[in-house]
């Protein structure tokens, strides 16, 4: 029976790594939040649960990546994703592209935005207390990284590499990812009295279903040319801390939310097709 599980896993790691990283992840929220019961959750109990939520959120991926990696590759593949997490010596170019990139797009689509409404001034121009911005960020940035990338950088991207280009690789991986977020999603739109919500639920559906994609293209694209983990952790440390904190605009309404992320998707989207298809010299 083991052998047939094994040999089942070694046909199908992907989809394997995937079904382990939901069961996991979605396992562990759905008992956060106090079952059927606890979905979905009001302004209040987001704020008292999400320290717990999010980390059983995340545990899932660096928890399938590592063991797969382990049960598949053994020594060799461990070591290998060892080095690959500690390959800092990259092109200074691809520093600036993961640590920049976000807050570029963030700071122009906000700017354009902002030309018709003050709501979508972003959040690190408003606030008083920019530390107390800046360093939540950073941290959440940094956890979501250190715990999501050694699964899907780290053991997803290099699998669907060997059988999908760059575009498709990073499409499937994108789509994915956004699909694992979507128990959050639910979770988090809940009106006080605890019913469901479709305002607070769309914007981020949308930044699961669209921004996501985009930017696990730009991902894989920048991991073909790296073959870094520590890059891919950045670029995951700045989207999280740019997108869903720095750059967010205070009290902003869920449809203008919506129309921030249409925005930055549009604006990524454009960034993946010139990447991908560069003018060719004359």
């Amino acid at each position: 029976m083991y052998q047939n599980v094994f040999a089942s896993i070694k046909r199908h790691p992907v989809l394997t790594y995937f079904v382990m990283t939901i069961g996991i992840s979605w396992g562990g929220v759905f008992l956060a939040a106090g079952g059927v019961d606890g979905f979905p959750a009001n302004a209040q109990e987001i704020k008292t649960l999400l320290p717990i939520v999010a980390p059983l959120l995340a545990v899932g991926p660096v928890f399938s990546g590592i063991l797969l990696t382990g049960l598949l590759d053994g020594r060799t593949g461990l070591a290998d994703f060892a080095a690959r997490l500690l390959r800092w010596r990259v092109r200074l170019r691809w520093y600036a592209l993961s640590l920049f990139l976000t807050p570029l797009l963030a700071a122009l689509t906000l700017l354009g935005l902002s030309l018709f409404s003050s709501v979508f001034t972003p959040g690190i121009l408003v606030t008083k207390d920019k530390t107390g911005l800046i360093i939540p960020a950073l941290a959440a940035g940094l956890v979501a990284g250190l715990f999501e990338e050694p699964g899907w950088t780290g053991f997803v991207t290099p699998r669907l590499r060997q059988r999908h280009g760059v575009f498709a690789a990073g499409l499937i991986l994108g789509l994915m990812w956004g699909i694992w977020h979507l128990i959050v999603a639910v979770w988090g739109s809940g009106t006080p009295s605890g019913d469901f919500s479709v305002l607070l639920f769309l914007p981020q559906f949308f930044f699961y279903a669209a921004v996501l994609p985009a930017y696990r293209v730009l991902m894989t694209w920048a991991y073909d040319h790296t073959h870094s983990l520590f890059v891919a952790i950045l670029m995951h440390l700045s989207l999280t801390g740019n997108v869903l904190f720095i750059f967010m605009p205070q009290g902003i309404p869920e449809l203008l939310l919506l129309a921030w992320y249409v925005s930055l998707s549009g604006a990524l989207w454009g960034l993946v097709w010139l990447v991908l298809n560069p003018k060719k010299k004359e």
